[in-house]
C-alpha cells in the first residue's frame, strides 16, 4: 500500500543513493510543489548551491510538514546522517556550548538535508579552515515595511557605485524576500568584529550618498519605514542569511537568486521561484561562478570606520 505522501524514491547523486520519504508531500501551497520538487530544484542548481555553501558551517531551516507547518531552526546536524556527510564544530560563547553543524562539501549533503525537510540553507560567512575569520562580506539591503522595490533598486545602484570606487567586485542576488544581497569575497585576515565595522562604514557611506533612501539606525523604531536598512549586523558572528539558490520558506517557494547588476532595474522579487529558477540556471548558469576567483581587502573601509569612530 502506498504511503499517504507517496512511496519512498531513491535519488542517485554523484555515486550516493539517497532515499526520499514522503516525496509527494506538498511543501509550497501556492502552486502545489512537493518535497520531490524541492529536491529537483537543488539538483538543477547543484554546482551553484554547493559553491554557495562549500565548507561553511550551515544552519538549516527545516519544515517537516511543508512551509505552512512548524519551522525548526537546526544548528546541530540532524540525527541519522550518513557517515559521508561532513560537519564542522562551532562554539557559541553566549551559551558556552559547541555544535557540529552541516558543512557541505558535495551535492549529496544538500540533497540529504532536503530529504530531512530542509528548505532554507543559512551558511556562516566563514569556512571550516578559518571559522573565526570571515571570507565573505555581506551587504544586506533590507527594505522597511513601507519601502517599495524601486527604492531598493536605487540603493543597490549607490552600493554598486561605492564598490566600484573601492575597486571591489560585488556579486548581487535577490534575498528571496523583498530585498537584495550583495556578496564580496574578502581575504580571511580579519575577525568578525572588524568585518562588521567595515560593513558599518560602508553602510554609512551609502547613506551619505542616498540620505532619503537609506537607514542605518540600529533600532528599528528609529528608522523611516519607507527606507532601506543597510544591515551591517549580518556580518556579526553566527549571523546567517539564506545562501544563493536557497529556497525560502514561503508559499511561493521563492529562491535567493544571483542576478547581474544590469538586471536589477527590471526584476521583481517574486520572479524567482522553484518553478522558474531551474530553467534560468540551465540558460545562464551560475552568475556567482567567479566569486571565488577574487578576494579583497578591508583596509580602506576600516580607515573609514576609524574616521567615523565606529566601535567594534
Amino acid at each position: 500500500m502506498s504511503a499517504a505522501h507517496g512511496d519512498p524514491v531513491d535519488i542517485e547523486v554523484d555515486g550516493r543513493t539517497i532515499r526520499v520519504t514522503n516525496p509527494n508531500r506538498v511543501y509550497f501551497p501556492a502552486r502545489g510543489e512537493t518535497k520531490l520538487d524541492l529536491i529537483g530544484h537543488y539538483l538543477a542548481v547543484g554546482d551553484g548551491i554547493v559553491r554557495a555553501l562549500r565548507e561553511r558551517p550551515c544552519m538549516l531551516h527545516r519544515y517537516p510538514r511543508g512551509v505552512d507547518g512548524p519551522k525548526i531552526h537546526q544548528k546541530r546536524l540532524p540525527g541519522g546522517a550518513p557517515d559521508w556527510v561532513d560537519t564542522v564544530e562551532v562554539y557559541f560563547p553566549r551559551y558556552g556550548r559547541t555544535a557540529d553543524e552541516l558543512c557541505v562539501t558535495e551535492l549529496g549533503s544538500v540533497i540529504w538535508a532536503a530529504q530531512m525537510s530542509t528548505v532554507e540553507f543559512h551558511p556562516w560567512n566563514s569556512r571550516r579552515g578559518h571559522v573565526e575569520q570571515p571570507d565573505e562580506w555581506r551587504i544586506d539591503l533590507d527594505p522597511m515595511p513601507d519601502c517599495d522595490f524601486a527604492r531598493v533598486r536605487r540603493v543597490a545602484a549607490v552600493a554598486h557605485e561605492v564598490l566600484d570606487e573601492l575597486d571591489i567586485r560585488g556579486f548581487p542576488k535577490t534575498s528571496g524576500g523583498r530585498g537584495l544581497h550583495i556578496y564580496v569575497r574578502i581575504r580571511p585576515e580579519w575577525g568578525f568584529a572588524d568585518v562588521r565595522r567595515a560593513a558599518h562604514a560602508f553602510a554609512l557611506e551609502v547613506a551619505r550618498r542616498a540620505p532619503h533612501d537609506v537607514a542605518t539606525q540600529w533600532w528599528r523604531k528609529d528608522r523611516d519605514p519607507s527606507t532601506v536598512f543597510v544591515d551591517y549586523n549580518q556580518n556579526a558572528r553566527d549571523h546567517t542569511i539564506a545562501a544563493a539558490y536557497s529556497v525560502r520558506g514561503n508559499a511561493l517557494g521563492t529562491v535567493s537568486t544571483p542576478v547581474t547588476w544590469a538586471e536589477i532595474d527590471r526584476i521583481e522579487p517574486n520572479d524567482f521561484t522553484i518553478a522558474t529558477v531551474a530553467a534560468r540556471y540551465a540558460e545562464v548558469g551560475d552568475l556567482h561562478a567567479e566569486i571565488d576567483d577574487v578576494a579583497f581587502g578591508l583596509d580602506t573601509l576600516l580607515d573609514w570606520a576609524d574616521r567615523d569612530d565606529l566601535a567594534s
